[in-house]
């Protein structure tokens, strides 16, 4: 549980993150092309924008022909193959101009084989006890791990990640396998960088398994619920071992921290499948969950055209966004919602979630938030059943908006609430 060490900027509270794929993006994969793309972004309701790993790549023993972005070989360059330093400076100007964030995903547990330390500061790495090298990471022979007890690399490290906030004026974080890095180097980290801004800082982890490192960062992976709600749409498990991961990470998050709930990021997409082939009819609803719930929503390159196709993780291979961004209005509703209602807000003490009681044979979620007067109210059907539910007395005496069907709502005695299979409804109280 997070500790009043830091100061969380305020801005997370009613953002949205948006994951960048620089090299998939567009067909030149550059920042120069990327960057036509703010003006969409922004009026889709984009506030936060994260790029993976900016960095140059190592090419020894590199994977397949462009290698991943996450085997780094300079942490203070930019990698040619998206273009150079002044691009990215002018990106960052010009996205801020436009109201957005800007946060860079930090590779802190390894590097590429041949990054610069591996020469200038061989004592940085850890090494393997039978071969006496570098010890590669894991089930990843193209990276090699970093030894955090060695206090010259943390001073490195954190002065490395100081040039990308000094020269670039970037917003935050988002810290790659954030876990696998000793936690006392990333309170150690933030507390010297946020000496020249505060900083947003997300860590890839889940908060159910490392709830330690919830200290240091504002935001944290929900990779439980992801894998779960994957086996609910398969049959693997039921609604009610759903509503009990929720009430955990309730209860670890309770303190400010915010969950980052997803239906695809650029691991899921390219490893696991598509956020159709895991989860089918549910893919919307579950956007409309993430978008609701408390925490912090996360939308991957292409979610919005829909991208329906992995993507290529080591080779090029453009986005196929085709010929129109089919779902840009889907999620700019849903982003419009959550920046101007407060019972949305990420975090806040002031914001409550209710449980609408449904019966227990209905597949249905049903939740109201509220902060004050504000209060939206949404329900989730999860079943291959048409259902009707009869609304509580409570809800009769105001008036409702549905904001994806742009019409009033008034609930009375007798009539019933019906949702199709799959089917969502999102309502915002008059106030």
């Amino acid at each position: 549980m997070r500790t009043n060490q830091f100061k969380q900027v305020d801005w997370i509270r009613t953002a949205s993150v948006y994951e960048v794929n620089i090299r998939q993006y567009t067909p030149e994969g550059t920042l120069v092309a990327f960057l036509p793309e703010l003006v969409r972004l922004r009026d889709m309701g984009i506030q936060i924008l994260w790029f993976m790993p900016l960095t140059p790549i190592s090419q020894k023993n590199r994977k397949g022909i462009l290698g991943s972005p996450y085997a780094c070989s300079d942490y203070t360059a930019i990698n040619p193959e998206f273009g150079t330093a002044a691009n990215f400076t002018d990106l960052v100007i010009q996205a801020h101009s436009m109201g957005f964030k800007v946060i860079i995903d930090w590779v802190a547990n390894h590097t590429g084989w041949d990054h610069v330390w591996t020469i200038e500061h061989p004592d940085y790495y850890k090494r393997d006890p039978v071969t006496h090298d570098f010890k590669m990471a894991s089930g990843m022979e193209d990276i090699i791990e970093l030894d955090y007890q060695h206090p010259g690399l943390r001073e490195a490290m954190i002065k490395a990640m100081q040039y990308w906030v000094s020269r670039f004026d970037i917003d935050g974080f988002r810290c790659d396998l954030a876990s696998w890095v000793e936690a006392d180097f990333w309170l150690q980290a933030r507390a010297v960088l946020e000496k020249t801004k505060p900083l947003f800082w997300l860590g890839e982890f889940d908060p159910l398994e490392a709830p330690a490192y919830l200290e240091s960062f504002d935001a944290a992976y929900t990779w439980t619920w992801m894998h779960k709600t994957a086996d609910f749409y398969s049959g693997k498990t039921n609604l009610e071992t759903l509503k009990t991961i929720l009430h955990q990470y309730g209860e670890i998050c309770s303190n400010g921290n915010m969950p980052l709930w997803f239906t695809s990021n650029h691991d899921e997409n390219s490893w696991n499948g598509t956020e159709y082939e895991k989860y089918g009819k549910m893919t919307r609803s579950l956007a409309v969950f993430s978008f609701t719930w408390n925490g912090l929503p996360l939308v991957y390159s292409g979610q919005e055209a829909p991208n329906t196709k992995r993507l290529e993780f080591f080779e090029k291979d453009t986005i196929a966004w085709g010929n129109s961004f089919t779902l840009h209005e889907f999620y700019k509703i849903l982003l419009s919602l959550k920046k101007r209602n407060p019972a949305l807000q990420g975090g806040d003490k002031n914001s409550h979630i209710y449980e609408l009681e449904i019966p227990v044979n209905m597949q249905c979620l049903g939740y109201s938030r509220k902060c004050g007067k504000d209060e939206i109210l949404v329900l989730l059907n999860w079943g291959n059943e048409r259902i009707s539910l009869q609304p509580d007395t409570s809800l009769f005496s105001c008036t409702w908006y549905d904001v994806f069907e742009g019409r009033e709502v008034q609930f009375s005695a007798g009539k019933d609430i019906e949702l199709e299979p799959w089917e969502f409804l999102v309502l915002e109280k008059y106030t």
